[in-house]
């Protein structure tokens, strides 16, 4: 694959997208409607939800210290916090580089080998991937009987039950072909799914795993808390049932990956999953728009913050750790 296609592929593609989503949401409700809900919202909730939101990133931030203590590294809470926010604000400019920000910042001002750095950051990331996967079960449990219905109503269920007995054989069928392969392509696979693997693994073989537990439990708590709590804000949604919620917050996790950071397909997302349980059109999408432009004004608030300071923050620390030096 050449250079320009792998920069059209992962920045520019991903851009184009946001935009044309943006012009979509926009075509669904226009700015005059929505500057009325802005308007009319409850800047309380609103507020509440960025608590939740900023309550999410810090023990994100915290919880990056067990990783690497068994490494070795005992990093400043300061600056795990401040690498946490950059990561995210970079993720805004190109897809997935916001993680290599992370162990680069790591890398320049806690001397944490890029690598291991990086490494940590994959283990939570599947971390992240069981808790979602979690949510998504529970979703399914409590939400099992409305799902099938509505499954029921719009498709023919024999069909999707054998899509999903082909898609399942297909998988098989891959890792089967993938076990035996010594293709290039196939080894790395293999190292892929090892590594996951391995990752998972890792987690409970940590001093602090219980701690680590907790806060991954807590970060994503705070996520679906940011989320209800931000559709208060809303007054058509005030009776918004907590089924439509958890498949709302599901669709909107998943967005993010489509585009720089949910531009566009954020509130979309939301529309989509709303519509599912009956919520009209302008106050899904006007949500959506409240929950994603007020989170992404903290992170480019603080991430921007982050960005500058580091530098100042560990010329200090390191200024007061040559004056101890001196004194001892």
């Amino acid at each position: 694959m050449s250079k320009n296609l792998k920069i059209f592929l992962k920045i520019i593609l991903p851009l184009l997208l946001g935009v044309f989503l943006v012009w979509y949401s926009l075509s669904k409700v226009s700015l005059d409607e929505l500057y009325i809900y802005l308007k009319k919202a409850d800047y309380k909730w609103i507020v509440i939800g960025l608590l939740f939101g900023l309550l999410s990133h810090l023990s994100r931030a915290y919880r990056w210290l067990f990783m690497l203590e068994p490494l070795g590294y005992k990093i400043k809470f300061g600056n795990s916090v401040m690498a946490v926010f950059a990561g995210y604000l970079i993720n805004f400019t190109i897809p997935r580089a916001g993680e290599v920000a992370r162990a680069s910042i790591l890398s320049n001002y806690e001397k944490v080998p890029f690598e291991k750095g990086f490494g940590t950051i994959v283990s939570e990331r599947i971390a992240d991937l069981i808790l979602m996967a979690g949510i998504i079960f529970i979703t399914l449990f409590l939400q099992f009987d409305f799902i099938y219905s509505f499954l029921i109503a719009k498709f023919n269920l024999t069909k999707i039950l054998i899509g999903l007995v082909v898609f399942v054989l297909l998988i098989f069928g891959f890792l089967k072909i993938i076990k035996h392969s010594n293709l290039p392509i196939s080894t790395k696979i293999k190292s892929f799914i090892k590594g996951l693997v391995e990752g998972v693994f890792s987690i409970f073989k940590m001093d602090k795993k219980w701690p680590f537990i907790f806060h991954s439990f807590f970060i994503w708590a705070m996520y679906v808390l940011m989320f209800y709590a931000t559709s208060l804000a809303v007054e058509e949604l005030h009776d918004i049932s907590l089924g439509a919620i958890l498949i709302g917050f599901i669709s909107a996790s998943f967005s993010i990956a489509a585009t720089n950071g949910g531009i566009g397909s954020y509130p979309l997302a939301i529309y989509a999953a709303f519509s599912i349980f009956g919520i009209a059109q302008e106050p899904s999408l006007a949500f959506g728009w409240i929950i994603w432009s007020s989170q992404t004004l903290m992170i480019i608030l603080l991430g921007g913050i982050s960005l500058i300071y580091l530098p100042i923050y560990n010329r200090k620390a390191q200024k007061k750790a040559i004056l101890k030096s001196h004194k001892d």
